[in-house]
Parts: structure tokens; C-alpha cells; sequence
């Protein structure tokens, strides 16, 4: 080979190499793809744009985690990897509203740092600070403000974003110890004016004896006559030792508090005897002979489809059971419905009648009631105090302890 030709070649390769060693390796993350680029001094701009990748106006360009100027040439000394994050939408719930904003940032506190909040350490953010922003999140901010604390007679200025006063107290390291109170109370929210005040609380403690009222239960009784009562048992009361803790307040007794009570000895229950025996009795009413296990003074009263109408007017032809609405079928109070629907009555002045249907009691309250069924056409208003008969068969679950 001449040596002029060698020279040439050899000038080329060296300028080649030269060249190639002025290029570095550029990696583009984006939209889930990646893209590997040769960067010849160039700037972020012009490789995305080779790469065909457009950013909106909230998306952002970083590099090692950290944004990088669009416009300052990369070095072409080493690779380099760029990362472009786009911004997605992120609803802010804050005290003077709710706004919704495009952020590309990394955390929830950068995002609303950039949308021009600014925190302090004591401000609370739901989800924290630290968290990733994701698309469609939602963040709560609630920024913190001054309170002042008076306690001992001196006064401590802080900033604090508790829901509560004992919340607030505790984060500034001057939590309610013992029986210690505040104003306003711990549970209370923080007051509109930002002042709490602590008071420290003294208390001395006696022992006094207290008395035990006894209770009264009832008891069924197969000895009692079913509706019938009496007393099985009497009652005593019980004794007890009772520790009395007096509070005062800077040397005022401000209150008593009964507590830590031992039994000394315990009351003994007043039982009340409710009959559940049986007694098949006939009488002889309005003419007709009824055999019955049961008789109640109720307070009776009448309707009818359109004499109950309802509140718009129509006509009410239904009943709980699905029996009409027509002399025969009577209504009571709901818990009693369901311990006495469809047994059989008699009822003076009415006749026989079966418990169909739920009513409201009159007067309200009242569960010694029966409404009398009838149809328009013969309507008969009974209104008063009358006795029921709960005619035989007795029912199998029949119901003792009248609800």
C-alpha cells in the first residue's frame, strides 16, 4: 500500500472514532415505551422530538428523578437517561373548596406545593405528603393554624391541625395527664378563637356506705290465673362501700364522683308472679254462648276503607293479613298483631272478629286497642272501653306476657 493512502485511512478511522466518542447513549421512558437515542450535544427537546414524543403543557422531563431544562444541551460524554412523566388530574379538598388540577409531580405534597398551598409540618394531608400521586387521586388538606395554650400561668403559641383539643394538646407536648381538664373540653373541636386553657386538678378520697335498691322481675307462674300478677318475692335492698373522690380545682371543690364500689351485701330482686294457667270459661254475650281462655279491657274503635282513608285521599281496602276490610277483621297495635293475627275474638256490640290487620293505637301509645273493621256501607263508630273475649281453641304458642 502507498504510504499517501495509508495516511488517509488511517485519518478517516481516527476521525470516525472521534466522532463516536463524542456520542453518548440517550434512553427515553415514556408511555410505556423506551427509546434509544445517540446524543450528539443535542438538548431533551430536540431527542424527544427525534423521538416523536410531544409533551403537554403539565408533563415534565426528568433525569435521575430530578426535572432537567429542555432547552440545555445534554453532555456527550456519558449516558443519560430521561424519564417523561405525564400529568394526570388530582382533585384537592381543601377548607375554601374543592378545585381539581393537572400535576406531573411525584408526591402529593410537591402537587400542592405547585398548586400554591403552603404547608407546614403541623398541617394534615390525607393521604400524606410522601404519597405517590396517582391518576384520579383524591387529596384532603387541612392546613393547621395558631392556637394558644394557658396553663400554670403561662401561655405557648403553636400551630396545629387536630380535629380535637386533646389531639392538639398532645402534638404540642402538653397532653391532659391524670384528671387533668381543658376549656374547651378534650373531646370539643378547636375553638374558633385558637385559645385553650388547661387546669390542673387536685382530689381527695372517702369511703361511705350506699345502699342497693333491689329490681323487680317477673316470673311465669303456673300457679296465677293467665293476665293475672302477684308478688312471689320481696325485694330487699343491699348495702355497699363506695369510694368517694373529690376533685378541686386550683383549691375549689368543683365536684364528686362516686366510684370503685364493693358489694357488701348483695339486694335480693322483687319477683312479680304473671300467670300462664289456663282457665276455659262460657259466657253468655249479646245472646250468643262463647267459650273463652282469656278476656282484656280494650279501648275499641272503628274503620272503614274510606273512613281510614290516606293522606292523598284514596280509599284503603288492604289489610296486613290480605283479609277485607269488613266486619269481622280487626286491627291492633303491630307487636301485638304478631302475637295474636288471626286468633278468634268476640267482641260485645261487634260479634265475632279475627286479628287481621295492624293499626296505631289510640290513643297513640296505647296497645290495649282494637279497631273495628267495617265496610263503607255499614259503618258503625264504637269508640270506648269495652271486654274482649279470646274465644277457643287455645292457641298452640300462646303468648303469656302480654308485649
Amino acid at each position: 500500500m502507498k504510504p499517501t493512502r495509508f495516511i488517509l485511512l488511517a485519518g478517516i478511522t481516527f476521525l470516525l472514532a472521534a466522532c463516536q466518542q463524542k456520542s453518548s447513549l440517550v434512553t427515553i421512558f415514556a408511555d410505556g415505551q423506551i427509546f434509544s437515542l445517540r446524543n450528539t450535544r443535542g438538548t431533551p427537546a430536540d431527542l424527544l422530538a427525534v423521538a416523536g414524543i410531544t409533551l403537554g403543557r403539565d408533563d415534565r422531563v426528568l433525569s435521575l428523578g430530578r426535572p432537567i431544562p429542555l432547552e440545555l444541551a445534554l453532555p456527550d460524554s456519558k449516558p443519560c437517561t430521561i424519564t417523561v412523566r405525564r400529568a394526570v388530574a388530582m382533585t384537592i379538598f381543601a377548607p375554601d373548596g374543592q378545585q381539581t388540577i393537572q400535576t406531573s409531580a411525584l408526591t402529593v405534597g410537591e402537587a400542592l406545593a405547585e398548586a400554591g398551598f403552603r404547608l407546614y409540618t403541623t398541617d394534615r394531608i390525607d393521604p400524606p405528603a410522601e404519597t405517590p400521586v396517582r391518576d384520579g387521586m383524591s387529596a384532603i388538606v387541612q392546613p393547621g393554624r395558631e392556637i394558644v395554650v394557658t396553663m400554670d400561668g403561662t401561655q405557648v403559641r403553636v400551630r396545629s391541625a387536630a380535629n380535637t383539643v386533646g389531639q392538639a394538646l398532645a402534638e404540642t407536648g402538653i397532653p391532659l395527664i391524670g384528671l387533668d381538664t381543658s376549656h374547651p373540653g378534650e373531646s370539643a373541636p378547636l375553638p374558633e378563637d385558637g385559645r385553650i386553657r388547661v387546669v390542673r386538678r387536685v382530689e381527695s378520697v372517702a369511703l361511705i356506705q350506699k345502699t342497693i335498691p333491689f329490681s323487680t322481675r317477673s316470673e311465669l307462674s303456673a300457679d296465677l290465673e293467665i293476665d293475672q300478677q302477684a308478688l312471689l318475692q320481696g325485694g330487699e335492698s343491699g348495702l355497699a362501700i363506695t369510694r368517694l373522690r373529690t376533685r378541686s380545682e386550683n383549691g375549689v371543690k368543683v365536684s364528686q364522683v362516686s366510684e370503685s364500689e364493693s358489694v357488701v351485701r348483695p339486694p335480693l330482686d322483687e319477683i312479680l308472679g304473671i300467670g300462664t294457667k289456663i282457665v276455659i270459661r262460657t259466657a253468655v254475650v249479646d245472646g250468643v254462648s262463647i267459650e273463652y281462655y282469656r278476656a282484656l279491657q280494650l279501648m275499641t274503635t272503628s274503620y272503614s276503607p274510606c273512613q281510614s282513608a290516606t293522606l292523598d285521599g284514596r280509599c284503603s281496602y288492604g289489610t296486613s293479613s290480605g283479609l277485607p276490610v269488613q266486619r269481622g277483621t280487626v286491627a291492633m297495635v303491630y307487636t301485638w298483631y304478631l302475637a295474636f293475627g288471626y286468633d278468634k275474638l268476640y267482641i260485645p256490640g261487634y260479634g265475632y272478629a279475627t286479628v287481621g290487620d295492624v293499626g296505631g293505637g289510640y290513643p297513640p301509645g296505647n296497645h290495649y286497642w282494637v279497631d273495628l273493621a267495617w265496610t263503607d256501607a255499614e259503618y258503625q263508630p264504637m269508640m270506648g272501653w269495652t271486654t274482649v273475649y279470646f274465644l277457643t281453641p287455645v292457641p298452640q304458642n300462646l303468648v303469656y306476657v302480654l308485649p
